[in-house]
Protein backbone atom coordinates (compact mmCIF):
# COMPACT_ATOMS: atom_id res chain seq x y z
CA UNK A 1 0.00 0.00 0.00
CA UNK A 2 1.44 3.16 -1.01
CA UNK A 3 1.53 5.57 1.55
CA UNK A 4 -0.35 8.72 1.55
CA UNK A 5 1.55 12.10 1.00
CA UNK A 6 -1.47 14.71 3.05
CA UNK A 7 -3.60 14.25 6.01
CA UNK A 8 -7.14 12.71 5.93
CA UNK A 9 -8.78 15.89 4.43
CA UNK A 10 -12.64 16.82 5.37
CA UNK A 11 -12.70 14.83 8.70
CA UNK A 12 -14.52 17.31 10.86
CA UNK A 13 -17.36 20.17 10.95
CA UNK A 14 -17.78 22.80 13.12
CA UNK A 15 -18.91 21.29 15.88
CA UNK A 16 -16.06 18.93 15.96
CA UNK A 17 -13.09 21.65 16.04
CA UNK A 18 -15.25 23.97 18.66
CA UNK A 19 -14.81 21.28 20.89
CA UNK A 20 -11.32 20.31 20.04
CA UNK A 21 -10.84 23.83 20.90
CA UNK A 22 -12.46 24.05 24.20
CA UNK A 23 -11.36 20.35 24.94
CA UNK A 24 -7.71 21.43 24.05
CA UNK A 25 -8.01 24.43 26.74
CA UNK A 26 -8.83 21.88 29.21
CA UNK A 27 -11.48 23.85 31.30
CA UNK A 28 -11.88 21.70 34.30
CA UNK A 29 -7.82 20.79 34.38
CA UNK A 30 -7.18 24.97 33.71
CA UNK A 31 -9.13 25.65 37.13
CA UNK A 32 -8.34 22.79 39.01
CA UNK A 33 -4.89 23.50 38.58
CA UNK A 34 -4.34 26.98 38.18
CA UNK A 35 -7.12 29.05 40.61
CA UNK A 36 -4.97 28.66 43.52
CA UNK A 37 -2.51 30.48 41.93
CA UNK A 38 -3.75 32.90 40.36
CA UNK A 39 -5.75 34.07 43.69
CA UNK A 40 -2.58 34.10 45.53
CA UNK A 41 -1.40 36.64 43.09
CA UNK A 42 -4.11 39.03 42.38
CA UNK A 43 -6.86 38.07 44.73
CA UNK A 44 -9.76 39.07 44.14
CA UNK A 45 -8.94 40.87 40.84
CA UNK A 46 -8.64 37.62 39.20
CA UNK A 47 -11.56 37.99 37.23
CA UNK A 48 -10.02 41.01 35.62
CA UNK A 49 -7.16 38.98 34.88
CA UNK A 50 -8.95 36.72 33.52
CA UNK A 51 -11.06 39.52 31.68
CA UNK A 52 -7.72 41.39 30.52
CA UNK A 53 -6.16 38.02 29.05
CA UNK A 54 -9.27 37.32 27.95
CA UNK A 55 -9.55 40.28 25.49
CA UNK A 56 -5.76 39.93 24.86
CA UNK A 57 -6.28 36.28 23.91
CA UNK A 58 -8.72 37.30 21.47
CA UNK A 59 -6.06 39.21 19.57
CA UNK A 60 -4.30 36.89 18.98
CA UNK A 61 -7.26 34.33 17.80
CA UNK A 62 -8.01 36.82 15.06
CA UNK A 63 -4.66 36.75 14.09
CA UNK A 64 -5.04 33.02 13.71
CA UNK A 65 -8.15 33.17 11.69
CA UNK A 66 -7.01 35.66 9.30
CA UNK A 67 -3.52 33.73 8.84
CA UNK A 68 -5.52 30.46 8.63
CA UNK A 69 -7.90 32.09 5.36
CA UNK A 70 -4.25 32.87 3.76
CA UNK A 71 -2.62 29.59 4.14
CA UNK A 72 -4.36 26.78 6.33
CA UNK A 73 -1.87 24.63 7.42
CA UNK A 74 -1.25 22.02 10.12
CA UNK A 75 1.93 24.13 10.98
CA UNK A 76 0.32 27.47 12.12
CA UNK A 77 2.51 29.55 14.00
CA UNK A 78 5.86 28.22 12.42
CA UNK A 79 4.01 28.06 8.95
CA UNK A 80 3.00 31.65 8.84
CA UNK A 81 5.92 33.44 10.74
CA UNK A 82 8.03 31.59 8.75
CA UNK A 83 5.93 33.26 5.07
CA UNK A 84 6.49 36.76 6.72
CA UNK A 85 9.55 36.88 8.69
CA UNK A 86 11.61 34.32 7.22
CA UNK A 87 12.44 30.49 8.22
CA UNK A 88 14.42 30.96 10.85
CA UNK A 89 11.70 32.90 13.35
CA UNK A 90 9.49 30.82 11.95
CA UNK A 91 11.18 27.49 12.91
CA UNK A 92 11.61 29.11 16.76
CA UNK A 93 7.87 29.75 16.59
CA UNK A 94 6.85 26.38 16.26
CA UNK A 95 10.19 25.01 18.26
CA UNK A 96 8.69 26.63 21.14
CA UNK A 97 5.39 24.86 20.96
CA UNK A 98 6.82 21.49 20.48
CA UNK A 99 8.91 22.42 23.50
CA UNK A 100 6.02 23.53 25.49
CA UNK A 101 3.73 20.29 24.21
CA UNK A 102 6.29 17.84 25.91
CA UNK A 103 6.40 19.81 29.29
CA UNK A 104 2.58 20.47 29.89
CA UNK A 105 1.57 16.73 28.19
CA UNK A 106 3.87 15.08 30.77
CA UNK A 107 3.26 17.82 33.44
CA UNK A 108 -0.68 16.85 33.27
CA UNK A 109 -0.30 13.32 32.99
CA UNK A 110 0.91 12.95 36.83
CA UNK A 111 -2.48 15.05 37.86
CA UNK A 112 -4.00 12.24 35.87
CA UNK A 113 -2.47 9.00 37.33
CA UNK A 114 -3.40 11.07 40.98
CA UNK A 115 -6.64 11.57 40.04
CA UNK A 116 -7.41 7.94 38.57
CA UNK A 117 -5.53 6.86 41.91
CA UNK A 118 -7.92 9.00 44.61
CA UNK A 119 -10.44 7.46 42.77
CA UNK A 120 -9.69 4.05 42.51
CA UNK A 121 -6.69 3.17 45.33
CA UNK A 122 -6.65 6.46 47.28
CA UNK A 123 -3.09 4.98 49.56
CA UNK A 124 -1.18 4.73 46.49
CA UNK A 125 -1.28 8.23 45.42
CA UNK A 126 1.74 9.01 47.32
CA UNK A 127 3.69 5.94 45.84
CA UNK A 128 5.64 7.56 43.23
CA UNK A 129 6.02 4.81 41.41
CA UNK A 130 2.37 3.75 40.86
CA UNK A 131 1.67 7.04 39.74
CA UNK A 132 4.40 6.94 37.04
CA UNK A 133 2.99 3.37 36.15
CA UNK A 134 -0.85 4.72 36.08
CA UNK A 135 0.31 8.07 33.51
CA UNK A 136 1.85 5.71 31.39
CA UNK A 137 -0.64 3.79 30.67
CA UNK A 138 -3.16 7.19 29.94
CA UNK A 139 0.05 8.33 27.72
CA UNK A 140 -0.28 4.93 25.99
CA UNK A 141 -3.93 4.66 25.74
CA UNK A 142 -3.91 8.36 24.06
CA UNK A 143 -1.41 7.73 21.96
CA UNK A 144 -3.11 4.81 20.55
CA UNK A 145 -6.30 6.46 19.83
CA UNK A 146 -4.59 9.48 18.29
CA UNK A 147 -2.79 7.26 16.42
CA UNK A 148 -5.72 5.50 15.05
CA UNK A 149 -7.16 8.61 13.06
CA UNK A 150 -8.45 12.03 13.37
CA UNK A 151 -12.15 10.84 13.80
CA UNK A 152 -11.89 8.26 16.65
CA UNK A 153 -9.73 10.51 18.23
CA UNK A 154 -12.53 13.44 17.96
CA UNK A 155 -15.50 10.88 18.85
CA UNK A 156 -13.13 10.27 22.19
CA UNK A 157 -12.70 13.67 22.69
CA UNK A 158 -16.42 15.00 21.88
CA UNK A 159 -17.40 11.96 24.49
CA UNK A 160 -15.45 13.08 27.31
CA UNK A 161 -16.45 16.59 26.60
CA UNK A 162 -19.86 16.23 26.69
CA UNK A 163 -19.43 14.13 30.33
CA UNK A 164 -17.07 16.87 31.68
CA UNK A 165 -19.76 19.47 30.71
CA UNK A 166 -22.26 18.11 32.39
CA UNK A 167 -20.80 18.11 35.42
CA UNK A 168 -19.01 21.43 35.68
CA UNK A 169 -22.78 22.48 34.78
CA UNK A 170 -24.25 21.40 37.69
CA UNK A 171 -21.52 22.73 40.01
CA UNK A 172 -22.09 26.25 38.12
CA UNK A 173 -25.97 26.50 38.63
CA UNK A 174 -25.52 24.99 42.62
CA UNK A 175 -22.79 27.51 42.95
CA UNK A 176 -25.44 30.88 41.87
CA UNK A 177 -28.23 29.22 44.06
CA UNK A 178 -25.69 28.71 47.20
CA UNK A 179 -22.85 30.46 47.24
CA UNK A 180 -24.03 34.15 46.93
CA UNK A 181 -26.55 33.78 50.56
CA UNK A 182 -23.00 32.92 52.38
CA UNK A 183 -20.02 34.62 50.51
CA UNK A 184 -16.55 33.86 51.30
CA UNK A 185 -15.31 36.95 49.55
CA UNK A 186 -18.33 39.73 49.14
CA UNK A 187 -18.76 40.30 45.80
CA UNK A 188 -18.14 43.53 43.83
CA UNK A 189 -17.98 44.36 40.00
CA UNK A 190 -14.58 46.11 41.03
CA UNK A 191 -13.01 42.24 40.86
CA UNK A 192 -13.56 42.88 37.27
CA UNK A 193 -11.63 46.18 36.91
CA UNK A 194 -7.91 46.32 35.38
CA UNK A 195 -7.09 49.37 37.46
CA UNK A 196 -6.70 48.13 40.66
CA UNK A 197 -3.97 46.55 39.91
CA UNK A 198 -0.24 47.74 40.28
CA UNK A 199 2.21 47.11 37.32
CA UNK A 200 3.83 44.11 39.45
CA UNK A 201 1.00 42.40 40.40
CA UNK A 202 -0.83 42.74 36.86
CA UNK A 203 2.19 41.12 34.82
CA UNK A 204 2.60 38.43 37.68
CA UNK A 205 -1.07 37.56 37.44
CA UNK A 206 -1.03 37.88 33.31
CA UNK A 207 1.14 35.28 33.23
CA UNK A 208 -0.74 32.88 35.23
CA UNK A 209 -4.07 33.63 32.97
CA UNK A 210 -2.86 33.22 30.04
CA UNK A 211 -1.83 29.73 30.72
CA UNK A 212 -5.62 29.61 30.95
CA UNK A 213 -6.89 30.04 27.48
CA UNK A 214 -3.39 28.01 26.19
CA UNK A 215 -4.56 25.66 24.25
CA UNK A 216 -7.78 26.50 21.81
CA UNK A 217 -6.00 26.82 18.74
CA UNK A 218 -5.25 23.49 18.21
CA UNK A 219 -8.83 23.67 15.75
CA UNK A 220 -5.79 25.10 13.73
CA UNK A 221 -3.67 22.49 13.74
CA UNK A 222 -6.14 20.67 12.71
CA UNK A 223 -7.18 22.90 9.33
CA UNK A 224 -6.50 20.63 6.92
CA UNK A 225 -8.25 17.86 8.18
CA UNK A 226 -11.01 20.01 8.67
CA UNK A 227 -13.87 20.97 5.86
CA UNK A 228 -13.43 24.41 4.51
CA UNK A 229 -10.33 24.32 5.47
CA UNK A 230 -9.75 28.12 5.49
CA UNK A 231 -12.98 28.88 7.26
CA UNK A 232 -13.92 26.50 9.29
CA UNK A 233 -11.10 26.51 12.02
CA UNK A 234 -11.27 29.81 12.10
CA UNK A 235 -15.15 30.36 13.50
CA UNK A 236 -14.43 27.10 15.34
CA UNK A 237 -11.73 29.01 17.50
CA UNK A 238 -13.66 32.15 18.10
CA UNK A 239 -16.55 30.62 19.31
CA UNK A 240 -14.22 28.48 21.60
CA UNK A 241 -12.50 31.49 23.10
CA UNK A 242 -16.02 33.00 23.68
CA UNK A 243 -16.89 29.89 25.16
CA UNK A 244 -13.58 29.50 27.24
CA UNK A 245 -13.94 33.53 28.27
CA UNK A 246 -17.28 32.94 29.79
CA UNK A 247 -16.67 29.76 31.89
CA UNK A 248 -13.36 31.26 33.26
CA UNK A 249 -14.79 34.20 34.80
CA UNK A 250 -18.01 32.53 35.81
CA UNK A 251 -15.72 29.76 37.87
CA UNK A 252 -13.48 32.14 39.32
CA UNK A 253 -15.79 34.24 40.46
CA UNK A 254 -17.83 31.31 41.98
CA UNK A 255 -14.74 30.13 43.71
CA UNK A 256 -14.17 33.80 45.39
CA UNK A 257 -18.04 33.29 46.22
CA UNK A 258 -17.86 29.80 47.82
CA UNK A 259 -14.49 29.54 48.86
CA UNK A 260 -11.87 31.24 51.79
CA UNK A 261 -8.52 32.57 50.81
CA UNK A 262 -7.31 29.54 53.56
CA UNK A 263 -9.54 27.33 51.65
CA UNK A 264 -8.34 27.97 48.05
CA UNK A 265 -4.94 27.80 49.48
CA UNK A 266 -5.34 24.73 51.07
CA UNK A 267 -7.13 22.65 48.29
CA UNK A 268 -4.24 24.19 45.91
CA UNK A 269 -5.05 21.79 42.74
CA UNK A 270 -8.21 20.58 44.14
CA UNK A 271 -10.38 23.76 43.33
CA UNK A 272 -13.39 21.97 42.13
CA UNK A 273 -13.58 18.86 43.98
CA UNK A 274 -13.65 21.47 47.16
CA UNK A 275 -16.52 23.38 45.50
CA UNK A 276 -18.35 20.17 44.21
CA UNK A 277 -17.61 18.80 48.13
CA UNK A 278 -18.92 22.12 49.32
CA UNK A 279 -22.47 22.05 47.42
CA UNK A 280 -23.37 18.63 47.10
CA UNK A 281 -21.01 16.52 49.93
CA UNK A 282 -18.11 14.38 49.51
CA UNK A 283 -20.01 11.83 47.18
CA UNK A 284 -19.74 14.87 44.15
CA UNK A 285 -16.21 15.51 44.90
CA UNK A 286 -15.60 12.47 43.35
CA UNK A 287 -17.78 12.90 40.31
CA UNK A 288 -15.81 16.51 40.12
CA UNK A 289 -12.67 14.23 40.10
CA UNK A 290 -13.84 12.79 36.95
CA UNK A 291 -14.35 15.43 34.92
CA UNK A 292 -10.97 16.93 35.96
CA UNK A 293 -9.38 13.21 34.68
CA UNK A 294 -11.56 13.17 31.71
CA UNK A 295 -10.43 17.36 31.04
CA UNK A 296 -6.52 16.51 31.92
CA UNK A 297 -6.71 13.13 29.28
CA UNK A 298 -8.72 15.75 26.56
CA UNK A 299 -6.31 18.28 26.44
CA UNK A 300 -3.80 15.67 26.56
CA UNK A 301 -4.90 14.12 23.33
CA UNK A 302 -5.03 17.65 21.94
CA UNK A 303 -1.79 18.45 23.32
CA UNK A 304 -0.54 15.75 21.43
CA UNK A 305 -2.26 16.98 18.19
CA UNK A 306 -0.39 20.22 18.25
CA UNK A 307 3.16 18.33 18.66
CA UNK A 308 2.23 15.79 15.74
CA UNK A 309 1.01 18.22 13.51
CA UNK A 310 3.55 20.99 13.98
CA UNK A 311 6.26 18.13 13.97
CA UNK A 312 4.72 17.27 10.43
CA UNK A 313 4.35 20.46 8.90
CA UNK A 314 8.05 21.24 9.60
CA UNK A 315 9.70 18.27 8.05
CA UNK A 316 7.52 17.78 5.30
CA UNK A 317 8.80 21.72 4.61
CA UNK A 318 12.41 20.47 5.11
CA UNK A 319 12.92 22.29 8.41
CA UNK A 320 13.24 19.19 10.16
CA UNK A 321 14.16 15.68 9.59
CA UNK A 322 11.17 14.60 6.91
CA UNK A 323 11.15 11.32 8.17
CA UNK A 324 8.56 12.86 10.97
CA UNK A 325 6.13 13.79 7.99
CA UNK A 326 5.60 9.96 7.03
CA UNK A 327 1.96 9.22 7.38
CA UNK A 328 0.96 5.98 8.33
CA UNK A 329 -0.59 3.65 4.74
CA UNK A 330 -3.73 3.09 6.62
CA UNK A 331 -4.89 5.94 9.08
CA UNK A 332 -3.38 8.89 7.32
CA UNK A 333 -1.69 9.64 11.14
CA UNK A 334 2.01 11.09 11.01
CA UNK A 335 2.92 7.58 13.32
CA UNK A 336 6.37 8.44 13.79
CA UNK A 337 6.07 11.80 14.84
CA UNK A 338 3.31 10.13 17.56
CA UNK A 339 6.11 7.64 18.67
CA UNK A 340 8.46 10.35 19.25
CA UNK A 341 6.16 12.56 21.43
CA UNK A 342 4.98 8.96 23.58
CA UNK A 343 8.53 7.52 23.84
CA UNK A 344 9.21 11.39 25.06
CA UNK A 345 6.74 11.58 27.46
CA UNK A 346 7.57 8.06 28.57
CA UNK A 347 11.59 9.02 29.38
CA UNK A 348 10.49 12.23 31.06
CA UNK A 349 7.94 9.96 33.29
CA UNK A 350 10.65 7.90 34.01
CA UNK A 351 12.95 10.54 35.01
CA UNK A 352 10.64 11.82 37.10
CA UNK A 353 9.71 9.02 39.25
CA UNK A 354 13.55 8.79 40.29
CA UNK A 355 14.41 12.73 40.65
CA UNK A 356 12.35 14.48 42.79
CA UNK A 357 13.12 17.69 41.42
CA UNK A 358 12.27 17.07 37.74
CA UNK A 359 8.78 16.23 39.05
CA UNK A 360 8.41 19.28 40.65
CA UNK A 361 9.59 21.14 37.83
CA UNK A 362 7.02 19.00 35.83
CA UNK A 363 4.02 19.98 38.05
CA UNK A 364 5.25 23.48 38.74
CA UNK A 365 5.75 25.13 35.30
CA UNK A 366 3.00 27.35 34.81
CA UNK A 367 4.99 30.19 34.66
CA UNK A 368 7.78 28.57 31.93
CA UNK A 369 5.00 27.34 29.60
CA UNK A 370 3.32 30.52 29.96
CA UNK A 371 6.39 32.65 28.53
CA UNK A 372 6.84 30.20 26.00
CA UNK A 373 2.88 30.74 24.85
CA UNK A 374 3.84 34.26 25.17
CA UNK A 375 6.54 33.55 22.26
CA UNK A 376 4.68 31.74 19.71
CA UNK A 377 1.41 33.25 20.03
CA UNK A 378 3.06 36.82 20.14
CA UNK A 379 5.39 36.29 17.03
CA UNK A 380 2.14 35.24 15.54
CA UNK A 381 0.44 38.76 15.86
CA UNK A 382 3.09 40.24 14.77
CA UNK A 383 3.13 38.23 11.73
CA UNK A 384 -0.66 39.01 11.02
CA UNK A 385 0.03 42.38 11.51
CA UNK A 386 2.25 42.74 8.89
CA UNK A 387 0.80 40.36 6.37
CA UNK A 388 -2.61 42.49 6.35
CA UNK A 389 -0.56 45.91 6.84
CA UNK A 390 -2.30 47.25 4.20
CA UNK A 391 -5.99 46.43 5.55
CA UNK A 392 -4.83 49.93 7.61
CA UNK A 393 -6.72 52.15 5.32
CA UNK A 394 -9.63 49.66 4.30
CA UNK A 395 -11.99 50.12 7.14
CA UNK A 396 -12.05 50.39 10.85
CA UNK A 397 -13.07 47.49 11.64
CA UNK A 398 -10.45 45.54 9.25
CA UNK A 399 -8.05 47.18 10.22
CA UNK A 400 -8.69 46.96 14.07
CA UNK A 401 -9.17 43.06 13.74
CA UNK A 402 -5.92 42.18 11.14
CA UNK A 403 -3.67 44.60 12.21
CA UNK A 404 -4.52 46.93 15.75
CA UNK A 405 -5.67 44.05 17.55
CA UNK A 406 -3.14 41.03 16.50
CA UNK A 407 -0.69 43.68 16.67
CA UNK A 408 -1.51 45.08 20.44
CA UNK A 409 -2.12 41.66 21.88
CA UNK A 410 1.01 40.71 20.31
CA UNK A 411 2.92 43.21 22.23
CA UNK A 412 1.42 43.18 25.40
CA UNK A 413 2.35 38.94 25.32
CA UNK A 414 6.00 40.40 24.51
CA UNK A 415 5.71 42.54 27.82
CA UNK A 416 4.22 40.40 29.91
CA UNK A 417 6.76 37.35 28.94
CA UNK A 418 9.62 39.93 29.31
CA UNK A 419 8.57 41.41 32.48
CA UNK A 420 8.38 38.54 34.25
CA UNK A 421 12.09 37.01 33.49
CA UNK A 422 13.70 39.03 36.70
CA UNK A 423 11.29 36.92 38.87
CA UNK A 424 11.95 33.49 37.63
CA UNK A 425 13.85 30.77 39.45
CA UNK A 426 16.58 29.19 38.01
CA UNK A 427 14.56 25.92 37.14
CA UNK A 428 11.97 28.39 35.31
CA UNK A 429 15.00 29.70 32.91
CA UNK A 430 16.14 26.53 32.13
CA UNK A 431 12.50 25.50 31.05
CA UNK A 432 10.93 28.79 29.56
CA UNK A 433 13.79 30.20 27.52
CA UNK A 434 16.25 27.26 27.66
CA UNK A 435 13.90 25.21 26.16
CA UNK A 436 13.22 27.59 23.38
CA UNK A 437 17.27 28.66 23.26
CA UNK A 438 18.14 24.79 22.70
CA UNK A 439 15.79 24.87 19.11
CA UNK A 440 19.35 26.27 17.63
CA UNK A 441 20.70 22.91 17.77
CA UNK A 442 18.34 20.90 15.73
CA UNK A 443 17.53 24.06 12.96
CA UNK A 444 21.84 24.00 12.38
CA UNK A 445 22.18 20.49 12.50
CA UNK A 446 19.09 19.86 10.26
CA UNK A 447 21.00 22.79 7.36
CA UNK A 448 23.94 21.24 7.81
CA UNK A 449 22.39 17.28 7.04
CA UNK A 450 20.78 19.53 4.09
CA UNK A 451 24.06 20.65 2.72
CA UNK A 452 25.89 17.29 2.52
CA UNK A 453 22.70 15.88 0.77
CA UNK A 454 21.60 18.48 -1.78
CA UNK A 455 24.11 18.10 -5.41
CA UNK A 456 26.68 19.93 -6.41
Amino acid sequence: MTPPSELKADSLGIVESIIMGVAGTAPAYSVEITTSTIVGTAGTLSPASILVCGLVMFGIAYAFINMNRALASAGTSYAWVSMVFGRTLGFFAGWALLVLCCVFMVSAMIPAANATLLIFDRPLMNNVHAVTLIAAGWLTLVSLVVIKGIKLTSYVQVLMTVVEGIILLAIIVAGFVVFPHTPQHAFSWEWFSPFGFTPKVFASSALVAIFFFYGWDVTLNLSEETRDANRTPGRAAFWSMVFLMAFFLVFITLALLGLSDDEIQHFNTNIIFAMAEKLFGPLWGYVAIIAVLLSTVGTVETQMLQFTRTLFAKSRDGALHQRYARLHPRWNTPHIAIFLIWATGLALLLVSSYLPTINVILQDSITAIGFQICFYLGLTGLACGWFYRAELVRGPWRAATHVIWPVASALFLFFIALSSIPTFDWVTNVVGMGGIAVGAIPLLLNRKRLLRVSPG
